[in-house]
């Protein structure tokens, strides 16, 4: 209603003025001319306020032209035929104009809603096309909504335990009564779609994709606009697309996560297994030697047995031992308790935890002169000590030595246990380390060499293998020194 009322005002006023503005040269420009400057307020009224107002401007183009250019001047008499022609040509012309001037703006107004519209469903794609999870994107879809169509209240409904509960809301909050009202079998009616309605009536849009309910829009009022409104039911579709999207994509994600929580099971079980399977076969190959031949066993191949037994039930102990502390680690309750600790005494706990499974023989303790003294954990860095052992004692050939070393370096102590076991390729060094990594012989390291870098790495210090010089490893790690002053 404004626009056509500013049209005609300003059509009238054009008219108006230019009949003013040719009146001093009135007898100097033909009926004709008049008439051809008589359009210009018929185009400025169709262009501002549509075709109704075109008609006023052309309305009051004829009483200018009559009133002030066709003899006689100053009435709306008009003296012979021909002028007659002249009003009723005028007339025709306006009209013809005013209506291909109204359908142009017309189409070009359509043109730029078309647009404009595109434009805006461009912009709120864009919020529903980025990676977001489906609490974000709830919230982005019935903000987008309040904002971009000026809905007082939207909630965003989704079915669970087949209950309607709502995910997300912007503005004003839906009442309990409007809840019941929404509720599959409340038997309630509720305005469907965004066909126009009472203001600030509740109404719902569904959203579904590929026929699957998806969740469902609460609204409060709608848009204004039919564009608006279909507008709208546009978003609304792509809206439920993406969050059909999205969940896809948390399933996805979880279908993956619990595959690799299965696969670390299963090699985490084939870790344990692989620790577990010799001392077990041990154990059993020599409790059943004693068990059943007994009588024709001598006193020596009886002591051995034992001493088997000892040894693996020890070895036992230790994977069991590992074990619980792989579960401190993983339960994130691991805590570095620091004592200063003499490196000789460090050592000589592990040596007496280890028993009867160290050949003391094979050992060989080659420490400085000054042995230094280390802040650590003294429990932690043990257990450290004593996987390295047991390793060294898996691994390398019966009978060879067995070093433990120690130097001062930058601060640190480097604690090294060498062993002439089987050298390690470079690329598998770190994987040694690696509680789930397999190698290409099927064999496993192991949880020792694990949980050896899991308790280093908590005190900051670094762990590491190298191949010594002529044959065999040389496993590395450093401990924080503590200096005389310190003490």
């Amino acid at each position: 209603m404004r626009r056509w009322l500013l049209g005609s005002f300003f059509g009238v006023s054009v008219a108006v003025g230019l009949g003013a503005c040719l009146l001093p040269i009135r007898s100097h420009i033909s009926i004709s001319t008049a008439a051809l400057i008589l359009v210009i307020p018929v185009v400025v009224g169709v262009v501002l306020g549509g075709f109704r107002a075109g008609i006023l401007s052309v309305i009051a183009g004829f009483l200018v032209y009559d009133y002030w250019f066709i003899p006689p001047y100053k009435t709306l008499t008009v003296g012979n035929g021909q002028n007659w022609v002249a009003l009723g040509v005028y007339v025709i012309v306006m009209l013809l104009v005013a209506r291909v001037v109204a359908s142009f703006e017309a189409a070009r107004a359509e043109a730029l809603r078309r647009t404009l519209t595109t434009r805006r469903l461009y912009e709120l794609s864009k919020l529903l096309v980025e990676n977001r999870s489906v609490d974000d994107l709830l919230q982005t879809i019935v903000r987008a909504v309040s904002m971009d169509f000026e809905v007082p209240s939207v909630s965003l409904l989704v079915l669970k335990d087949e209950q309607l509960v709502v995910a997300a809301s912007a503005g004003d909050a839906l009442t309990t009564e409007e809840l019941r009202q929404l509720a599959p079998r409340s038997g309630l009616p509720v305005a469907v779609g965004t066909a126009s309605g009472a203001e600030g009536e509740l109404r719902t849009i569904a959203l579904s994709a590929a026929g699957r309910p998806i969740g469902m829009l609460a609204l409060r009022g709608i848009p204004d606009s039919s564009a608006d409104r279909a507008l709208l039911t546009t978003f609304a579709n792509q809206a439920a697309l993406a969050l059909e999207r999205a969940q896809l994509r948390d399933q996805a994600m979880r279908s993956e996560l619990l595959e690799e929580v299965d696969r670390l099971r299963h090699v985490l079980l084939g870790a344990v297994s692989h620790d577990l399977r010799t001392p077990l076969a041990t154990i059993r190959v020599a409790s059943s030697t004693l068990y059943n031949r007994a009588s024709s066993l001598s006193v020596d191949d009886t002591r051995e047995l034992h001493h088997l037994i000892e040894i693996e039930s020890a070895r036992l102990t230790r994977l069991v031992t590992n074990l619980l502390d792989m579960t401190r680690v993983e339960a994130g309750v691991l805590e570095i308790v620091r004592n200063p600790i003499n490196l000789r005494a460090l050592i000589d706990d592990a040596k007496a935890a280890l028993g009867v499974s160290l050949d003391e023989s094979r050992l060989k303790i080659e420490l400085p002169v000054t042995v230094p003294v280390v802040d650590i954990d003294h429990l932690l860095i043990g257990q450290v000590l004593i996987n390295l052992l047991d390793n060294a004692i898996r691994f390398a050939p019966p009978a060879t030595p067995i070093v433990i070393s120690a130097t001062v370096e930058d601060g640190h102590v480097v604690l090294a246990v060498a062993n002439e076991g089987p050298s390690i390729e470079e690329s598998k060094k770190d994987a040694l380390f690696d509680r789930f990594a397999q190698f290409d012989t099927g064999g496993r390291a192991g949880l020792g060499l694990a949980i050896a870098r899991t308790f280093v790495e908590a005190h900051g210090e670094t762990i590491w293998v190298e191949n010594t010089d002529d044959v065999g490893v040389r496993f590395l790690f450093t401990l924080p020194l503590i200096t005389a002053q310190e003490e």
